[in-house]
Order: structure tokens, then C-alpha cells, then sequence
């Protein structure tokens, strides 16, 4: 039953991953004005989402469905936890990378903080060669791929209480959990701190000056935009925390808890959840942003998406007028 029950909520999640993140990649491929350093990292996060999903979806459902273990042989069961790790590994980075995007953007405005496309792309290849560095270990005898929880899939071992396993096991928790969590935390926390400050300094100057604000709608509208962008990546945290903290817990008790509470449907759940990361990636960081939004509205305005559009063209005359 479980097998069946698994094999159809991961072909229901797969289907809303390649739909989200194929979306995502569609809109950045066809629209310029998506094509900016900060929209980079969100494409990447995309097609990391969906080659994670299209390396683990078939071969999961496969298994589900053709007897409820691996079938496929061992250089397959390594092929599928080693694209998994390396995918999964890549979408955390690349979300600590987003944030400390908008850490640069928001906190270090005045400082020259926006990132350029070349520095983008070089912190997007960081990404990719940390996780292929972190999970190719198991290869060459630090660890091993084989199959977890209920035989569908397949990850590094975390049942073996040897030196090696247990040592491995640690350097993933660390390199692949702590590391990226504290990053993800201090920039969040910055934006969030540096968004009330400022708030609370506008709202000070303007009740010295008895006025009720001091933006203007144009202001307001880019100021609503950045706040928007800041609520939606810290309501991205606390999923991720969601996502990967069950599976992280799940390794810590496999390799130095009481392994009888490690049944094989506790040790596969988790595994699982943390693939739904693909499916909410796409709507959290691209299809809640106001200019995909725009861009879904003119791609597929069948979509029934409502983004208000700025007046930009109005602005710059008033600008090329003052400068005459």
C-alpha cells in the first residue's frame, strides 16, 4: 500500500516540478527583461529543481510500482543518489546564494552591493562544483550509495556505525546543513533589520515634518516591490527549514541515535518531503516576484495573473525634461 500511495504522491509532485520550474526557465529564456544577475541565481534554482526531480522521479515511481524494491542494479542505485545529492546539494547553495543577493541589494545598496552578471554566473558555478565536491566522496570509499527506507530510492548510508560512515556523515550534516542554514539566517536577518530600520527612519522624519509620508507613489511602489521580495525569501526559510530538517534529524539518528526508532517508512518520509523543495522553489522565488509575474502576464495571459504595471514610461519623460 505504502508503495503505491509514495509512487503517486511523487508522480503528483514531479508533475507540479517540471510544470513550476519549466515555467521558470521558459519565461527567463524568452523575456529580457528577466535577464538580470539576480534572476540568474532564480533560473538556476529552477533547473537545478527539475534535473533533481527528472534524475530521481522515474526510477522512484519504477521501483514503487515493480515490486516495491531497488530493481535497477547498483551502478544505478549510485547514479540516482549521486545526481540526487548533487542537484539537492546545489538548490540548498543556490538558495543561501539568492539570499545573500538580496542582502546586497537591500543592506549594501550604498555600498556598490548589486552583483553583476559575471560575478552571478561565477557564484552559480561555485555552487554546482561544492555539491558535485560534497556528494562524489562515496565513489572512492569514503561512505557508499545504497538504498534507504522502503528499497525505492537510494542515498548515502547512515546505518553503518563505523568511523567512516559516521565521519562522512558529519561532513555532509555540516557542509551540507549548518554551513548553508547560517548563511541563509544572516542575511535574512540583516534584510529584515535593515527593512524596519529604515522604516522606522522615514516614519520619524516624516512626523518631524508633519507629513504623512516621504515617498512618493513611485517610490512606495519599488519600496513594495523590495519589501515583497524580503517576505517572500524569509517565508523561504522557514520552509527549507521545514524541507530539510527532518532529513537531517533522520541521518543524526541513523548514525548515533537509537536506530530502532528508524523504521524504514520514518527513514523514507523524509526523503521524500525534501523533494518537495522542487515544487515550491518556482512559486516562492519566481512566480510571487513581480516582474515574472508581469512576464507570465504577457506570455500566457490565459494564466488569470494580476501584477500592476509601472508607469516607467511617464518617469522618464519627466526625467529627459528636467534634464533639458
Amino acid at each position: 500500500m505504502w508503495h503505491y500511495l509514495l509512487a503517486v504522491i511523487f508522480i503528483i509532485l514531479g508533475i507540479l516540478s517540471f510544470f513550476g520550474n519549466g515555467m521558470v526557465m521558459y519565461l527567463f529564456s524568452c523575456k529580457k527583461s528577466l535577464r538580470s544577475p539576480a534572476n540568474m541565481f532564480v533560473v538556476s534554482l529552477a533547473f537545478s529543481d527539475f534535473m533533481m526531480m527528472a534524475s530521481q522521479f522515474p526510477m522512484y515511481v519504477m521501483n514503487c510500482f515493480g515490486g516495491g524494491y531497488w530493481t535497477l542494479g547498483a551502478f544505478a542505485c549510485q547514479v540516482h543518489a549521486f545526481t540526487g545529492a548533487v542537484f539537492g546539494n546545489n538548490s540548498l547553495l543556490t538558495l543561501a546564494a539568492i539570499g545573500y543577493d538580496r542582502y546586497s541589494v537591500i543592506v549594501k545598496a550604498f555600498d556598490g552591493g548589486h552583483i553583476s552578471s559575471t560575478k552571478a554566473f561565477i557564484m552559480i558555478l561555485f555552487c554546482y562544483s561544492y555539491a558535485t565536491a560534497v556528494s562524489i566522496w562515496p565513489f572512492f570509499g569514503w561512505n557508499a550509495y545504497i538504498p534507504e527506507g522502503i528499497l525505492t530510492s537510494c542515498s548515502f548510508d547512515y546505518i553503518s556505525r563505523d568511523w567512516g560512515t559516521r565521519s562522512f556523515g558529519v561532513f555532509l550534516f555540516v557542509m551540507c546543513y549548518v554551513f548553508p542554514l547560517i548563511i541563509i539566517t544572516f542575511v535574512y536577518s540583516q534584510i529584515v533589520g535593515a527593512i524596519r530600520a529604515h522604516e522606522k527612519a522615514l516614519r520619524e522624519q516624516a512626523k518631524k515634518m508633519n507629513v504623512d509620508s516621504l515617498r512618493s507613489n513611485t517610490d512606495a511602489n519599488k519600496q513594495s516591490a523590495e519589501v515583497r521580495i524580503a517576505k517572500v525569501a524569509v517565508g523561504n526559510v522557514f520552509l527549507w527549514l521545514l524541507t530539510w530538517t527532518p532529513y537531517a534529524a533522520v541521518v543524526m539518528l541513523g548514525l548515533f541515535g537509537n536506530q530502532d526508532n528508524l523504521t524504514p517508512l520514518v527513514s523514507a518520509l523524509p526523503g521524500l518531503i525534501a523533494k518537495t523543495a522542487s515544487v515550491y522553489n518556482p512559486i516562492m522565488f519566481a512566480i510571487s516576484h513581480p516582474k515574472f509575474r508581469l512576464a507570465l502576464m504577457e506570455v500566457w495571459p490565459w494564466f488569470c495573473v494580476n501584477e500592476r504595471k509601472d508607469d516607467d514610461s511617464k518617469s522618464s519623460k519627466t526625467e529627459s525634461e528636467a534634464a533639458k
